[in-house]
């Protein structure tokens, strides 16, 4: 069916001069089309006219004057597409063919599995394989295509069931971290509040022991001061004796006297 389409494109823009596809196309004002090098009135023979040169189209007769000739850029470009179009045809035809005995592969050997023509089938190579004509191979591969396909796709259902499942356990374990996260925030929050409490009652408890002691040794002092006194009393008044006379220093009241002598 393609080579039938290509075929009768083709038709549509050859030259009815030289039979040839288009090259740089001409259109006449009656819409047929030439090559160039066909057309061109320095190629034709002519009548001079006050138009210019003067000539019939060579497929409906009509008139026309070398002032009407306009390229076909459509055409042109139609013939450029056509002629990549044939030869990447010609190349898949080639592609179709056999190497070694350029006959067209028709057949499958499932031994080799490879294509070959019906030369190849003959020869010594391929002589007691098991070969099933082209299309038979092509459908039983498409089927065993389309089961693997298949297993693919329900292999494919699967590790996206599989992802939902892991992304909504990824979310679960995401939430339940971040609820332990607070409680153990919580508990750290309440404990630091114990402990600052704490805290704050052994400083007090520990300011008023240093306020008792520090007030305990203030006293102290304050009677040690007291005695040292006395003492420095004692030791002037004694020193003073020592230095009087030997009878003032015998002299001794009877208050001052001590008790185990009175």
């Amino acid at each position: 069916m393609a080579f039938k389409l290509l075929t009768n494109i083709e038709e549509e823009v050859t030259c009815p001069i030289c039979l040839d596809l288009l090259k740089e196309p001409l259109s006449l004002a009656c819409g047929h089309s030439f090559c160039k090098a066909c057309i061109a009135p320095e190629n034709k023979e002519s009548v001079t006219s006050q138009g210019g040169k003067s000539s019939n189209c060579p497929v409906c007769q009509m008139a026309f004057c070398s002032g009407e000739l306009r390229p076909n850029w459509h055409v042109a470009k139609i013939v450029e597409r056509l002629q990549e179009v044939k030869v990447s045809f010609e190349e898949e035809q080639k592609r179709n063919l056999c190497e070694r005995h350029e006959e067209k592969l028709l057949l499958f050997c499932k031994k080799d599995k490879r294509l070959i023509c019906w030369v190849c089938e003959r020869s010594q190579e391929h002589r007691g394989h098991q070969t099933v004509p082209m299309e038979e191979a092509v459908q039983e591969y498409q089927e065993k295509l389309q089961t693997a396909l298949q297993k693919l796709r329900e292999e494919q259902q699967e590790v996206k069931m599989l992802e939902a499942t892991l992304r909504e356990e990824r979310t679960s374990w995401k939430n339940q971290m971040q609820n332990e996260k607070r409680g153990v925030q919580a508990q750290f929050k309440k404990l630091k509040t114990v402990l600052e409490n704490e805290e704050l009652r052994m400083v007090q408890k520990l300011e008023s022991e240093e306020k008792a002691i520090l007030d305990t040794l203030a006293t102290m002092e304050d009677e040690l001061a007291e005695q040292s006194q006395l003492v420095r009393d004692l030791v002037s008044e004694l020193e003073h004796r020592l230095q009087g006379s030997t009878v003032d220093m015998l002299q001794v009241t009877q208050e001052e006297a001590p008790a185990s002598e009175i």
